[in-house]
């Protein structure tokens, strides 16, 4: 069966759980069509990431001239359904963030998007995000194209649900994805009752690789591990609030913020100034593998985050046996449970994360193998990849045996 991807940007390195996702549906015999709005000229680290760019079509790879010749052929070809796709856009305008125009060249996207679905016989089409990859697939089917679903993860789709339209995507696609209850209550918050039926819950898959790590023995680095981008939601001002209440109790420890993003320089003056600069070391973005490798070398993840869907890094530190220290937010207590597995915390709360840093340095060898065995064993049942595609592909064949 022949599906189609549709992501506002991929690859890219913060989506790596979307390529495993494809890649285990790809194993269960799914022909998988990567498209992506753009992205072709992404900063690539992960070998991985750059044999899918090659296998990706980007809709604005080659300027506005393709955009618009596909509108004047659909103008030709079903001006009616061409219609009802500007009227959905001027509909999807009137209380969202960004203003029409953007929106008719959602339509214009699709226009060039629905024949690459019609030459390559794809049967079903699945976007990630409930943004604006969403809305084109709605328009996609609109014009003719198949039907369509959606994953909808975190803050991009619950901080503003009227101005994304998620109550009007929720009602025309065939299901939603959810990747935690916390999040499958928030599309329940947007959406009508009588489709509620819709949405599903799927969770997000590890690398499998993750969990043939070899276990470890021995007394543990005091080295913590942050893997995340740098940006405002992630909460790494307040981990180095934390971290600089930890140095002047004189507790010892290193600390490494894995990832990049636009707060780097904010972060780096903050190390200067709290006199940090030897505990504390940003690597940039770095490969899937050497995220394993930080991870591994590290008694524990830190994910102080401010707001959270449900991240797959931890996931992965709890593949790789490893306890964590995170906050009360969205879908990260469905996962992590105090005491036994890791560490709570109120966001926004920079003494109690100094706390729970502290008792994590703090903790002996036996108590962080049992804390490690307990995670490891709850994420394996919760978010095997192979598993979870293998829900999402009965999905697939249902929706796409109902639209025929």
């Amino acid at each position: 069966m022949r599906i189609a991807y549709l992501i506002n940007q991929y690859p890219k390195v913060s989506h790596s759980f979307i390529r495993r996702e494809i890649q285990a549906l790809e194993r269960l015999g799914f022909d998988i069509i990567r498209i992506s709005v753009r992205g072709w000229d992404a900063e690539l680290v992960d070998p991985d990431d750059l044999t899918e760019r090659d296998r990706t079509h980007y809709v604005l790879r080659d300027g506005i001239a393709p955009l618009l010749l596909a509108f004047a052929s659909m103008a030709l070809r079903r001006p009616v359904r061409l219609l009802r796709a500007l009227a959905m856009a001027w509909r999807m305008s009137r209380r969202a963030e960004r203003p029409l125009p953007i929106h008719l060249a959602y339509v214009a996207e699709a226009c060039r998007i629905e024949p690459w679905l019609r030459k390559a016989g794809a049967r079903h089409v699945h976007a990630h995000f409930g943004t604006n990859s969403a809305e084109i697939a709605m328009l996609v089917q609109i014009l003719g194209g198949p039907a369509w679903s959606f994953t909808a993860h975190g803050t991009e789709t619950f901080d503003n649900p009227a101005l994304i339209g998620l109550t009007e995507k929720t009602r025309r696609c065939a299901f939603v994805v959810a990747v935690s209850s916390y999040g499958r209550a928030q599309i329940f918050r947007a959406a009508e009752p009588s489709h509620w039926d819709k949405v599903k819950l799927i969770g997000c898959g590890f690398d499998p690789s993750f969990l043939n790590a070899p276990v470890t023995s021995g007394t543990p680095s005091r080295r913590l591990v942050c893997v995340a981008r740098l940006s405002p939601e992630k909460g790494h001002t307040m981990l180095l609030e934390a971290a600089r209440r930890l140095a002047g109790q004189g507790v010892q420890f290193e600390l490494v913020l894995a990832g990049d993003g636009e707060l780097r320089g904010e972060i780096e003056t903050l190390i200067a100034r709290y006199g940090l600069t030897g505990k504390i070391r940003i690597t940039g973005w770095i490969t899937g593998e050497q995220v394993r490798e930080e991870i591994l070398a590290a008694r524990a993840l830190v994910l102080p985050s401010f707001a959270e869907g449900l991240p797959v890094v931890l996931m992965e530190a709890m593949a790789l046996r490893r306890p964590t220290i995170a906050t009360f937010v969205g879908g990260i207590p469905e996962l992590v449970i105090p005491g036994e597995n890791g560490w709570l915390v109120p966001a926004g709360d920079a003494e109690a994360l100094a706390q729970a840093l502290r008792t994590c340095l703090d903790a002996s060898p036996e108590t962080l193998a049992r804390m490690g065995e307990a995670a490891h064993k709850r994420v394996t049942v919760q978010h095997d990849v192979d598993v979870e595609a293998k829900k999402l592909g009965e999905l697939f064949r249902a929706a796409a045996s109902a639209a025929h």
